[in-house]
């Protein structure tokens, strides 16, 4: 286990779930685990008392317990003010032992925020074979890294090869696998048949290093990427967020170069890019958490959607050189970015963007 865990709590009714098997087996001796009935699981979720950092401290609460409302949802980041990637997610887990000092789950689970993992996630091929059903020849992208990474943990509770399973045999879905890790190693016996594409969020050492805590450096990542890549998935990147720190530019550019090097450009999937957001009240989490890290201090202003952003020509200068840089690598890599409006887009690429299912579908496709 390459995490640290302080407590596990077991909902009553989840005892005997092949998910709580796998854990308490993987589990070191010296983690205390609690049974614990509904109440107190809701409890058990919740921020502890007396404690410094009850965020941080969340994250290393595991708690399995019974989903009780559909897995299955568009994406949170997708709204009519910005150009949509047409990305569904499916929510197995809740949080994540990792602690990138500007991740928005400090505000968005900030009063839930043990990590929670869901031993009925098999009852989401249910909701996912219903979409199939109704899908009249779509495909769709799927995936399982929005409120938590997708492979932290994995070694103790296995999912990720229930989901390769089942979506190997699922035509006219794709999963995707988002991480920071370099945790690869339940995937490398299993046969994906082309259905899975597994995605990591890349920084620059200097992000890295003051931002992105007990993640896996970029080189690690970059390493993953290329050994799951032989292994006959799919791989694909996110550049995001990017943040507008001085030799910023020089510094995502180095890292591209770094990628290319190892991982061919026409084996790449797809990038997105997104900059640095964060609401008020994120923003105030993230610095009182992280005063040190000078990331969260750059020049920033509060945009229409209620967001702090860097300015409009820092992040429009910046998506323009990544994109240039892809370009001179000689394969059209598909691409599109995370929370912007259509006019960014349009700017950046040229073109305004396609329709969020028409995005997805060239995503899910390959």
């Amino acid at each position: 286990m390459k995490f640290d865990l302080d407590s596990v709590f077991i909902e009553h009714g989840c005892a005997d779930s092949a998910l709580a098997t796998r854990v308490l087996r993987a589990l070191p001796r010296d983690v205390p685990v609690t049974h614990v009935g509904d109440n107190e699981t809701r409890e058990a979720a919740r921020p502890a008392s007396g404690v410094i950092d009850p965020f941080g401290a969340g994250k290393r609460r595991l708690l399995i317990a019974r989903r009780k409302t559909p897995f299955l949802m568009p994406c949170p980041a997708g709204s009519s003010k910005f150009a949509c990637c047409g990305y569904l997610v499916l929510t197995l887990a809740s949080n994540c032992p990792m602690d990138c000092s500007y991740c928005f789950l400090q505000e968005y689970l900030a009063d839930n925020p043990a990590f929670q993992v869901y031993a009925n996630f098999t009852d989401s091929f249910d909701e996912l074979d219903r979409l199939c059903a109704n899908a009249h020849g779509r495909t769709f992208r799927v995936g399982t890294g929005e409120l938590a990474d997708s492979l932290a943990f994995d070694s103790i509770t296995g999912i990720s090869r229930d989901l390769i399973d089942f979506f190997a045999s699922r035509e006219n879905l794709t999963l995707e696998l988002k991480t920071k890790t370099d945790e690869i190693e339940n995937l490398l016996d299993l046969d994906p048949r082309g259905r899975v594409l597994v995605s990591w969020t890349l920084s620059p050492d200097a992000v890295y290093r003051s931002s992105e805590h007990l993640t896996a450096s970029p080189a690690a990542r970059i390493a993953a990427a290329r050994a799951v890549l032989d292994a006959g998935y799919r791989v694909a990147f996110h550049f995001d967020p990017l943040i507008a720190y001085l030799d910023a530019e020089r510094d995502y550019l180095q890292l591209i170069d770094e990628l290319l090097e190892v991982v061919p450009p026409k084996q790449i999937s797809f990038i997105s890019m997104g900059g640095l957001r964060m609401t008020p009240r994120l923003r105030g989490a993230a610095r009182s958490r992280f005063p040190a890290d000078p990331m969260l201090c750059g020049e920033d202003v509060l945009a229409a959607d209620g967001r702090f952003r860097a300015f409009t020509p820092l992040r429009l200068s910046l998506y323009g050189s990544l994109v240039d840089r892809f370009k001179k690598a000689g394969a059209e890599i598909p691409a599109y970015l995370c929370m912007e409006p259509a006019s960014v887009h349009e700017h950046v690429f040229g073109a305004a963007p396609a329709k969020a299912a028409t995005i997805g579908e060239r995503l899910a496709r390959g």
